[in-house]
């Protein structure tokens, strides 16, 4: 896959980006410390004896031990104590600060050392927790190449927390024996719990999406992974309420079908678009309860319908997560996306193209709340990759339920 962009995001998609310390860069570190050194000195050698500032020399290794590594606050917090020496030795007897300054100066060099030490530590106990998080966030959202399934596609994940790398969204392509399948969703919640969960039913559908020979089943094996999952969790202890997920499951024939008819089955999940040069038309909303629900509907299961769906050889699957679609504005209004898509597919149809939409989503959504999220956001678009969808139905013809 090639991303559009990330937020919260760190390295490639080739491999995990495994810092150097923050101070590694930091090139120029040295500089403050050493001009704030001779500035001390200059003006404290210019000064009456009356009013004498060599003592505030103390304060270059304490600079030196925010910006420098700890050779370098050594270094300062010798230059620092020499210096002292140097110019409090050139003033008369009378006017000199003496031994009580020296001290101070030799604890503070001492003192800024050890702080020094204390920060290096924490930033690379800081990186590693980055590497270990940015892992987990490649292993539940891996990298998917290009045309991966036969599909043109892209994704941006959006979080809504600054310094995360992962949340309760999820999507993944699975090609298989018996056509490329495709899920979104959206888990309820936020922390370690809504990841966990995700990344179960990730793992469910590269299993399921690949052996099973209808999208009924990999439905059926995603409802009663949610299931043992919630199970799992008030087994140990970890129930953090009715976790359930919102998802879109959509299936692509196999590669050289006559045709190009997908199906969908929808948990309760935001309903998607359908994007072409021509316009912007919806998926069917599905008539299913979030994964997780379906105990509570009686029947065979409560598993929603699957439904089939013409699809035209230019026309773009847009699928996003409540993160946009819910996303408000400072009077509070949400974010309009089918209009302005539609809009923008209007004024130019090369908005349709995977890239291009997948860009407009996350720019249009960050303006309309001012780039505050209240929620993740994910937004991910698929079409059939050139050539796979030739002779595709008439979209036309409308949406038949399987």
């Amino acid at each position: 896959m090639k991303p559009v962009g990330r937020v919260g995001a760190v390295g490639t998609d080739e491999g995990p980006a495994f810092s150097a310390p923050l101070s590694a860069g930091r090139g120029f570190g040295w500089v403050p410390p050493l001009v704030l050194l001779v500035v001390i000195a200059v003006l404290d050698w210019n000064t009456t004896g009356e009013f004498r500032i060599i003592s505030w020399i103390v304060l270059v290794p304490g600079i030196a031990a925010a910006l420098c590594r700890v050779t370098g606050t050594v270094v300062f917090a010798g230059l620092s104590l020499g210096t002292y020496v140097f110019v409090d030795g050139a003033w008369p007897h009378q006017y000199q600060t003496g031994l009580p300054d020296f001290i101070l100066v030799g604890l503070g060099g001492v003192l800024a050392v050890l702080a020094c030490v204390v920060r290096l530590r924490g930033e690379r106990r800081m990186l590693h927790m980055r590497d270990v998080a940015e892992t987990t966030r490649r292993t539940v959202l891996r990298p998917l190449p290009p045309g991966w399934g036969g599909l043109d596609h892209a994704a941006v994940y959006l979080a809504a927390d600054a310094f995360a790398r992962v949340g309760g969204d999820f999507y993944d392509i699975q090609p298989g024996p018996h056509g490329t399948r495709v899920l979104i969703g959206d888990v309820q919640g936020k922390g370690l719990g809504a990841v966990e969960a995700a990344a179960a039913l990730l793992g469910t559908f590269r299993e399921a999406g690949y052996h099973e020979p209808v999208l009924a089943g990999v439905a059926e094996r995603l409802e009663v992974r949610m299931l043992r999952h919630i199970r799992y969790r008030a087994a140990v202890g970890r129930d953090d309420g009715d976790r359930f997920a919102t998802a879109v499951l959509i299936g692509f024939p196999r590669e050289g079908e006559t045709g190009l008819v997908v199906e969908v089955v929808n948990f309760g999940h935001e309903p998607s678009l359908i994007v072409s040069p021509d316009g912007v038309r919806s998926l069917p909303p599905g008539d299913g309860l979030p994964l997780g629900l379906s105990e509570l509907t009686s029947g065979e299961g409560g598993l929603p319908s699957v439904f089939r769906v013409p699809l035209g050889a230019a026309e773009t699957l847009l699928l996003v997560t409540d993160g946009v679609t819910e996303a408000r504005d400072a009077d509070g209004t949400f974010f309009p996306l089918r209009e302005r898509v539609a809009d923008a597919v209007a004024a130019d149809p090369r908005i349709a193209d995977p890239q291009r939409l997948v860009a407009f989503v996350r720019d249009g959504t960050l303006r309309h709340c001012g780039g505050r999220l209240a929620d993740d956001t994910t937004v991910f678009a698929v079409r059939a990759a050139d050539g796979v969808a030739d002779g595709a139905a008439d979209p036309g013809s409308g949406t038949s339920r399987a």
